[in-house]
């Protein structure tokens, strides 16, 4: 939550040598395009600016943009510069306009955080419309199988969509689809990225225009997919049960992440396929430098990640960059951990400094070092909610940690962000006031039932910055959050404003944590989770044993999402870490019967208890990761996301849809006979999965 300042117990980041003069002055020198203006949509544009800075600096660049008729949009976040002969070169920021024709206006910020001076310049660039006639025009993007198809203008009032179909249909399971329907903006031109088609096939494009409910389409263009480039290693995928023909939700979203022993080093592009496994969009951003975490599909297209690469600090890339993405795999905007700390750190919080620097942490000492596993788009106003770990340094003995050194904790910070990308709201595990002992209902001395920790380079941890000398050797990952969600008012008897959804691995439990649509003080509302075992404080919610389960509850799970809007059910991916523990001896599963599971509940917090629903067999043990969701035919979509398969196949993911009725359904016996799906598809470990209408249409959870 918003704290008043107080002072920092160190400087931030590349500040921290930066003797500051009494009035410095930044001044922006050049703002300059790669290719004069004009240049059409679609075109590469790389602007670059230079500024001078009476002060030591560093001096740090943003970039914003502001369309015709629009408002100004931040695009690239605050990088610090290069400094040469007395000039500060901005990084570039690479625009692709994909959207109006018209006049725009670019703007650089030049920023000197230490002496807090800045300026800024602006000028207009203008983008050409392709459409010179009454015909629309579709050109290749550098994604082979994305196309970018633009329409005449239409008349205000009216919608408009881009369709697009195969010009010889053939047995492949998806003929054609559109865009989402947007209003039209005349004079301008309508551009679509249009994305869900097959390599090396023709298809036939046209726009379909709607007035007062009279849908006219114009006249066809012709466009052929290329091949899938060979130098991409796209997965495999086997199909055990075949998907129904006519399935409403026939497109599959695929994120990778390989870190477990017996899974491929391969690093493979996210993958969109139909569910006879054939590929029909992706992304790729292997290079020497990052990849990304798919964290949620956008509607209209395009998707939320985080993206290894490198920004203030020049020792760390994992997980740096919140990026959103279009389907031609163009930044649309970008974020970064540099510029999150400088905004922490004005809103006065004490933990939400940067790492870099610290050489000799004690008792106190605390940084945020990367975004990790979940940011959404789904607060009002189009605000996001993003995930970022911290570590703070606590005495000897705290949870039970062995000998005489400070131990470092791993805890976690939610920030909120307005429109613009920019932080207005934040909540700190450890503490609201700074006294570093947690919430009541989330006290620091609550241990991981399972104990997990960090080494330096432990797979599955974030980058770690305060295991130095004098430091206990491994880091309590004492929560581990995986899933964000923004729970709505009024909704489920949640009455007092929309709050935050907070799934959090490590301790078993789900928090409801206190937004109230950024007036909340971020207390714990309630906790949901098994019951108390003398390491946890008491869960809020009840959970009647309607089916006589040795242990009915989740553990380590994911993905937890409350379905239509907020007022259904809950669904979620039980790992079942906790309950398969060895150190539980295996008693609350039976020995051939430890599986992983989906689930789903009724919430009542008028009588605090869960209802529940389903808990399906998924037929494997995913030690991590998964997804879980309703979909819109009623079925339920599990990824069950890196199961052991055997010595020579080593682990898969498991992508499931199931019928919650007939055979198909757990009760009464939830863990006895085989789970058997509508649609059973493995390939390769996973992340997240998502089954769709298509990649327009992503779940609404």
């Amino acid at each position: 939550m918003k704290m008043p300042n107080r002072t920092l117990p160190f400087l931030v980041g590349l500040l921290a040598v930066v003797s500051v003069p009494a009035f410095a002055t930044v001044t922006v020198a050049s703002l300059d395009p790669s290719q004069a203006s004009p240049e059409p949509i679609g075109k590469t544009i790389t602007f670059t600016a230079t500024a001078t800075d009476t002060g030591s600096g560093p001096v740090a660049f943003q970039f914003l943009v502001t369309p015709p008729k629009g408002t100004a949009m931040m695009v690239k976040d605050y990088l610090p510069g290069t400094l040469s002969g007395g000039t500060w070169t901005s990084p570039s920021y690479v625009w692709v306009p994909t959207g109006s024709d018209g006049v725009y206006t670019i703007q650089v910020v030049a920023k000197d955080f230490g002496a807090k001076q800045s300026a800024t310049k602006k000028i207009s660039y203008t983008v050409k419309a392709v459409v010179t006639g009454t015909a629309p025009v579709v050109e290749k993007t550098a994604n082979p199988l994305v196309a970018l198809f633009s329409a005449p203008s239409c008349a205000k009032g009216s919608t408009i969509r881009a369709v697009y179909a195969v010009q010889t249909p053939s047995a492949k399971p998806i003929q054609g689809g559109n865009t989402n329907w947007v209003a039209c903006q005349p004079p301008s031109t309508m551009t679509f990225e249009v994305a869900g088609m097959y390599a090396s096939t023709a298809y036939y494009m046209y726009a379909e225009t709607n007035t007062g409910g009279t849908i006219k389409p114009s006249s066809k263009v012709s466009f052929t997919t290329s091949a899938l480039p060979k130098a991409v290693p796209f997965p495999k995928f086997t199909a055990s049960t075949a998907a129904p023909a006519d399935d409403p939700n026939p497109v599959l979203l695929h994120n990778f992440i390989t870190f477990a022993a017996g899974g491929s080093s391969t690093i493979y592009p996210d993958v969109a396929t139909d569910l006879s496994n054939n590929v029909i969009w992706y992304y790729f951003a292997n290079d020497a430098t990052h990849t990304d975490v798919l964290t949620r599909p956008l509607p209209g297209g395009g998707n939320i990640t985080l993206q290894d690469d490198l920004a203030w600090d020049p020792t760390v890339t994992q997980e740096q960059y919140l990026r959103q993405m279009d389907l031609a795999g163009n930044v649309v905007r970008e974020t970064n951990m540099g510029a999150i700390q400088q905004e922490l750190v004005a809103l006065g919080s004490v933990d939400g400094g940067s790492c870099t620097g610290i050489t000799n942490p004690t008792v106190g000492t605390a940084c945020v070092g990367s975004f990790h596993h979940d940011a959404i788009q789904t607060l009002p106003n189009g605000y996001m909610a993003a995930l970022l770990d911290m570590e703070r340094i606590y005495p000897a003995g705290t949870q039970n940690n062995a000998g005489s050194l400070p131990v470092d904790i791993i805890g976690d910070m939610i920030i909120v962000m307005n429109a613009n990308w920019q932080v207005v709201w934040y909540w700190d595990s450890f503490d609201p006031s700074g006294g570093g002992q947690g919430y009541p209902q989330l006290p620091i001395g609550q241990t991981a039932p399972l104990g997990e920790t960090c080494g330096t380079s432990t797979s599955g941890c974030p980058p770690m910055f305060l295991l130095k000398s004098g430091i206990s050797p491994l880091a309590h990952d004492w929560l581990h959050p995986n899933t964000l969600y923004y729970w709505p008012a009024p909704q489920n008897g949640n009455t007092t404003g929309g709050d935050l959804i907070m799934s959090v691995r490590h301790q078993d439990r789900i928090y409801r944590i206190d937004y109230k649509d950024g007036a909340g003080d971020g207390s714990v509302v309630w906790q949901m989770g098994p019951p108390d075992d003398g390491l946890l404080q008491p869960s809020n919610f009840t959970l009647p044993n309607t089916w006589n389960d040795p242990w009915p509850w989740f553990s380590h799970q994911h993905d937890v999402g409350i379905q239509n809007g907020g007022a259904g059910a809950m669904t979620v991916m039980d790992n079942g870490n906790t309950r398969t523990s060895p150190s539980l001896g295996l008693a609350n599963c039976k020995p051939d019967d430890c599986d992983s599971r989906g689930m789903a509940f009724t919430i009542d917090q008028t009588t605090m208890t869960l209802g529940p629903l389903v808990s399906y067999d998924l037929g494997g043990y995913s030690s991590a990761m998964g997804s879980a969701d309703l979909l819109s035919n009623g079925n339920y979509f599990f990824e069950n996301a890196i199961v052991f398969v055997s010595l020579s196949v080593g682990t898969q993911g498991f992508s499931l849809e199931i019928s919650p009725t007939g055979a198909l359904a757990s009760p009464p016996a939830p863990e006895v006979g085989p789970m058997v799906p509508t649609t059973n598809i493995s390939g390769p470990q996973q992340y997240r999965a998502w089954q769709m209408q298509s990649l327009y249409n992503p779940p609404t959870t």
